[in-house]
């Protein structure tokens, strides 16, 4: 069994093309466990091809980044120069082909992200969300959320289908939560989990507009935290501004584990059970 699960990376991406076979060992020899997460058609296939090549410890999700539902803003890391990833229609039946694969262990990153909205994708966000939760609801696996400056709008799609229909259970993370704690209890009380990365272990700003993750996780039940990279960016202390990967989770643990005043073993050991339990492994 593995000691860590990094539940949100993307070694798939070319970022690691130079020494992927590395990265993965590096975490895998240290009890590192990893979900290697979609964008689009071509990162969630290569996510689960190379899910395919590993027994066990390196898994994928599969899915459409709501930046992807229209020509975006790619970066070097995610896709190659001059390389157009936007798909402007949801193709359910391939993604739901990828979703059968037993390696594939939830759906996404889908959701929501007004960061960089024009305004006429929001309806077509909307629309692409949607399909992603009834996909996961089609194949009975949980969703990874990617959620920026629209939680109150991601909430009101979460809560018409899983409030208004009770048979359906509320099964999901909030990857990379970054809300305030009244936006935090309404995810936790719909039923989903946050998931956090190595921004809790930067040094806390003197900025009022800045968020106090320390309350958050305080405030939040550790059976309902789990911890990610988002490999390869936002590296944890001490390796801030250098390329993330999945090893460095421990970093986030020993952090949650620190701010919740338990030992990090037992931080580490819920946290663990709380993501095998929330992919099903």
């Amino acid at each position: 069994m593995p000691k860590y699960f990094d539940i949100h990376s993307h070694t798939q991406f070319p970022a690691y093309d130079g020494d992927r076979e590395e990265v993965i060992k590096r975490a895998l020899d240290a009890g590192v466990w990893m979900a290697n997460v979609g964008t689009g058609k071509k990162t969630s296939e290569e996510a689960v091809n190379l899910a395919r090549k590993y027994n066990e410890g390196v898994y994928a999700i599969i899915g459409l980044h709501p930046i992807h539902t229209e020509k975006s803003h790619d970066d070097e890391n995610e896709s190659n120069e001059n390389e157009d990833i936007a798909e402007t229609e949801f193709d359910y039946e391939f993604y739901k082909k990828l979703a059968e694969d037993p390696k594939v262990v939830a759906i996404g990153e889908c959701g929501l992200d007004f960061f960089h909205l024009d305004e006429k994708t929001k309806e077509k966000q909307i629309e692409i969300f949607k399909k992603q939760i009834d996909l996961s609801l089609d194949v009975d696996k949980p969703l990874m959320f990617h959620i920026r400056d629209a939680y109150k709008d991601a909430l009101c799609i979460l809560k018409d289908y899983f409030l208004s229909d009770r048979a359906r259970k509320p099964r999901g993370d909030v990857h990379f939560f970054a809300g305030d704690m009244e936006t935090a209890k309404s995810f936790l009380e719909l039923g989903f989990n946050l998931s956090f990365t190595g921004v809790i272990t930067f040094p806390k700003s003197n900025k009022p507009e800045m968020i106090d993750y320390a309350e958050i996780i305080k405030k939040t039940p550790i059976e309902m935290i789990m911890a990610e990279t988002d490999a390869p960016y936002v590296a944890p202390m001490p390796y801030r501004g250098k390329r993330n990967e999945p090893l460095y989770v421990k970093e986030v643990v020993s952090r949650i584990s620190e701010i919740k005043g338990i030992p990090e073993e037992e931080a580490s050991k819920i946290i663990l059970e709380n993501s095998l339990r929330f992919f099903g492994l």
